[in-house]
C-alpha cells in the first residue's frame, strides 16, 4: 500500500483546518445576524463579538471603539492594561489618517505600538469605527483573512447600531410629531370658538403662536346672567410643555370660577395648583377681568402680566393692581383688587407681550406708543382694532414681531 507524502498529509490538514475556520467563520456571521434580526441590545452584540475574537480568534487584547458625534468612545475592550479615556481619546487623534488595515508593530508612537493590528470600519466614506488588536497569535498565511473577517464582522454589528440609531431618532420625531399634531389640537380647543359681538359686552381676540403651539391663553366665560370672566395669561417657557401648563390652567380656572367670584380667592387657588403641578419651576403671568354688566363694575387682578389698557372717556389708564407671577411661590404676597366703573363705550385692551418685544428684531413698544395706537383704532369694531393695532406696530417700526406668541383680547362694554 502506497503512503502519502508527509508534505501532502500537511497540505490537507491545513486545508481541513482553514475549512473550519470559514465554517466557524459563517457560523458566526450567522449567529450575529440572527442577533441582530432580532433586535439584541448592543451589550449583548459585543458580548458574542467578544466571544468570537477571544475564544475563536485567539486574540488577547482587543479596543472597539465607535464614533458618536465628534468623539470615539470605547464599545468593548478585554486583555491588556486599562487605558483611561483621555488616552484612548489621544489615540484615536494618532490614528486619524490612517485609512485601511495597518499593522502598528513598527509603528513609533508609544499610544500605537502597544497594539499590533488597526482595523478600520468605513460607511459611506465616513469612518465609524476601528478596533485596535494584540496578542493575535495566528499563522502568516491566515492574517490576513483573518483581519478582514474581523473588519467584516465588526463592520455588520456597527452598521447595524447605526441603524438602529436612525431607527431611534425617526421613532423620536414621529413621537414628537404626533405629541404636537395633539398639543395643537388641545390648544386649538382651548381658545373659545364663540365670543359676543353684540350685547352687553363685545368682545375681539386675535392669537398668533410663535410656533405650531404656544404658551399664551386666554378664555371669556359668562357667568350667570350678567357676570363676565376674562382671562390672558402667558407661561414661561414654549412647546408642549407650556400649552399643557395652560389647558390645566384653563380647566382650573373654569372649574374654579362656577363656584367662587371673589377674584382674590381665585387667583391664590390658580397660583397652588400651577406651583403643585410644576413644583415652583414655571410660572405664569396673568391678568383676570370681572366685569358685572348692573352695576358695571369691573373688578380685576393683575399677576405679572402687562397691564391690560383701560380707555374711558377720551382717559388712558394701565391696569396694575394686583400681585406677582403665579406658580413661582408657594403662597402669594398680599393681591390688591382693582376695582373701576365702566361707563357706556369704554374698552379694555389686553395683550401679551410678543405684542410689545420683539428681541429677534430689537424692537421693544413703549407704553406710550402703545397707547396712541389704540386710541387712533379705538373707534373701531374690537375685531378689526386687533387687527389695526398689529398691522400698525408692525409697519412703523419694520418688523414682523415674530418672536414671541401674541394675543389680543379686546373688551368694550355697550
Amino acid at each position: 500500500m502506497q503512503r502519502k507524502p508527509i508534505s501532502a498529509i500537511n497540505d490537507e490538514s491545513e486545508l481541513i483546518q482553514l475549512l473550519l475556520k470559514r465554517q466557524a467563520e459563517l457560523n458566526s456571521l450567522l449567529e450575529i445576524t440572527q442577533a441582530i434580526n432580532i433586535n439584541s441590545p448592543s451589550s449583548v452584540l459585543f458580548e458574542m463579538l467578544e466571544v468570537i475574537l477571544n475564544v475563536h480568534l485567539k486574540i488577547g487584547k482587543i479596543r472597539l471603539l465607535i464614533k458618536e458625534g465628534e468623539h470615539f468612545y470605547c464599545a468593548t475592550r478585554f486583555g491588556g492594561e486599562f487605558e483611561n479615556a483621555k488616552t484612548l481619546q489621544q489615540t484615536c487623534q494618532a490614528l486619524i489618517d490612517f485609512r485601511y488595515i495597518t499593522s502598528l508593530k513598527s509603528q513609533d508612537d508609544p499610544l500605537l505600538n502597544k497594539y499590533e493590528y488597526f482595523v478600520p470600519v468605513f460607511h459611506n466614506q465616513e469612518l465609524l469605527a476601528f478596533v485596535l488588536i494584540g496578542g493575535f497569535d495566528t499563522s502568516q498565511n491566515l492574517l490576513s483573512s483573518d483581519l478582514n473577517f474581523i473588519q467584516t464582522l465588526i463592520n455588520v454589528i456597527v452598521v447595524a447600531l447605526e441603524n438602529k440609531k436612525l431607527l431611534k431618532e425617526r421613532v423620536g420625531r414621529e413621537r414628537l410629531q404626533r405629541d404636537m399634531e395633539l398639543a395643537v389640537e388641545v390648544q386649538g380647543m382651548l381658545i373659545p370658538r364663540r365670543l359676543p359681538k353684540t350685547g352687553a359686552v363685545e368682545v375681539g381676540a386675535t392669537y398668533l403662536p410663535n410656533e405650531n403651539i404656544g404658551g399664551d391663553y386666554f378664555d371669556f366665560i359668562k357667568l350667570g346672567t350678567h357676570e363676565y370672566l376674562w382671562c390672558i395669561a402667558d407661561a414661561s417657557g414654549k412647546g408642549v410643555s407650556a400649552a399643557l401648563l395652560m389647558a390645566n390652567l384653563q380647566a382650573s380656572l373654569r372649574a374654579w370660577a362656577s363656584v367662587e367670584r371673589n377674584l382674590v380667592k381665585l387667583t391664590e387657588r390658580l397660583n397652588e395648583i400651577v406651583y403643585s403641578n410644576t413644583n415652583g419651576e414655571r410660572f405664569v403671568t396673568l391678568f383676570l377681568g370681572l366685569y358685572n354688566e348692573q352695576t358695571r363694575e369691573l373688578q380685576y387682578v393683575n399677576a405679572g402680566h402687562n397691564p391690560s389698557v383701560l380707555i374711558m372717556d377720551g382717559k388712558v389708564k394701565f391696569l396694575k393692581e394686583g400681585t406677582t407671577i403665579i406658580g413661582a411661590f408657594d403662597t402669594l404676597p398680599v393681591i390688591n383688587l382693582g376695582r373701576e366703573v365702566m361707563t357706556s363705550g369704554s374698552i379694555v385692551f389686553n395683550y401679551t407681550d410678543g405684542l410689545v418685544e420683539s428681541p429677534n428684531e430689537e424692537v421693544y413698544i413703549s407704553d406710550q406708543e402703545l397707547v396712541s395706537h389704540l386710541l387712533e383704532s379705538c373707534h373701531l369694531e374690537v375685531d378689526t382694532l386687533n387687527e389695526n393695532i398689529l398691522r400698525s406696530i408692525q409697519s412703523l417700526n419694520n418688523a414682523k414681531m415674530n418672536s414671541d406668541d401674541i394675543t389680543l383680547l379686546t373688551i368694550r362694554v355697550s
